[in-house]
């Protein structure tokens, strides 16, 4: 439900107040922060899809709930690293005062520092990802290419003069797919579905990300080795979140998330998990969205909502429709949450949309993947 809490006089909790977040983050003598020049009219990019809207491949829409600014943001960038078979997805879901801000950051450097890291690799190896396995190390190299991706853009969150970060942050579940190939990186609890078919011919949802969160035994084990405490409120047990050693704050409900720099020396981590797939002729379209959507909807009624769109175009704002729709069913006196989604269809041959971007003026697995990349964490 929520991501993050301010919880100064929760009942439980102790009646502390958070710290302010500190001052003189540039100091002299400190490496200060220093704007991309790629990022100059990132906005006017062809292929570069960040609005609701649609091309032949993809469809994203984005929708705000009821608790304040949209706090989720999303990307499609067909023709990534100048490459007409590859396309980069991402949904990113901000919370804490300035999320919104923290959200769209990431949504535009992430994938330049990806690219660039894309970019070395290619220049000192020379190789494709059809020669990956020509060339075992290669694939090893991709996942350690989006760990360093990950690692700068929360180093430069850090040293951003004009975005406090310490008590605000970003999920993000992203992906490259280059040909039948695809690698995904996440942190936090936005979600990667497959639709796929199974032996029977019938479709199938595929979750192909871990909902990272601080009630798992191995990111629970982390965080308090570093100190860091996870414990649930009296009202919402299910819901287990990090706090601060000694104040019940800020209640984060994931534990790897961009900023939240509060949390970072006490088991809060910004390193993605990372798996690679090879795409079979039984895989259809992949379905990238924020908790908004997840938590009233399951992986199958996702697939299925975006199967019976009317069109690939409609596909991503029929889903948001339909996960708003649930939450005044299921919580009917809960606000609405933020929605954002990225649909992207493996199979274009049958598409009925252009390949110019459109937009619309509103605000079990089948194929065994060839290998799978976690991150080790001591």
């Amino acid at each position: 439900m929520g991501s993050c809490l301010s919880c100064a006089g929760q009942s439980g909790g102790s009646s502390s107040s958070p710290p302010t977040s500190p001052g003189g983050r540039h100091q002299k003598g400190s490496k200060r922060w220093q704007r991309d020049s790629s990022e100059e009219g990132l906005h006017r990019i062809p292929g570069r899809m960040f609005l609701n809207g649609s091309t032949s491949t993809a469809s994203i829409f984005t929708q705000q709930g009821k608790k304040g600014v949209n706090q989720d943001a999303m990307i499609v960038w067909e023709n990534f690293g100048c490459r007409n078979d590859t396309v980069f997805c991402g949904v990113f879901d901000g919370h804490g005062p300035n999320g919104h801000v923290v959200a769209k950051k990431v949504r535009d450097i992430l994938p330049l520092k990806l690219r660039a890291s894309w970019k070395v690799i290619d220049e000192s190896r020379s190789v494709g990802f059809e020669e990956k396995n020509k060339n075992p190390k290669f694939a090893t190299t991709l996942k350690d290419s989006f760990i360093k991706a990950f690692k700068i853009m929360d180093k430069e969150l850090r040293l951003h003069p004009d975005i406090d970060s310490f008590y605000s942050g970003s999920t993000a579940v992203t992906l490259v797919k280059q040909g039948q190939d695809l690698i995904i990186g996440n942190i936090g609890d936005s979600r990667a579905v497959l639709a796929t078919r199974d032996k029977n011919n019938s479709l199938v949802a595929v979750q192909l990300t871990m909902d990272l969160k601080p009630n798992l035994p191995r990111e629970a084990e982390r965080i308090r080795r570093c100190r860091g405490r996870v414990f649930s409120l009296h009202d919402e047990p299910d819901v287990a979140r990090v706090w601060l050693p000694h104040g019940d704050f800020p209640g984060l409900a994931m534990s790897r998330a961009f900023g939240d720099f509060c949390l970072k020396d006490y088991g809060l981590i910004s390193v993605p998990e990372i798996s690679y797939r090879c795409i079979t002729e039984k895989d259809e379209f992949i379905v990238l969205a924020t908790d908004g959507v997840w938590d009233v909807l399951s992986n199958k009624e996702v697939v299925d909502i975006v199967a019976s769109a009317p069109s690939r175009s409609s596909a991503a704002r029929c889903l948001v429709e339909s996960a708003v729709k649930s939450w005044r069913f299921i919580y009917p006196t809960s606000k609405t949450d933020d929605c954002a989604v990225v649909c992207l269809f493996l199979n274009t041959d049958s598409s009925n949309n252009s390949s110019t971007p459109k937009t619309q003026d509103v605000g079990p697995l089948c194929g065994t993947p060839i290998a799978s990349y976690k991150t080790n964490l001591a």
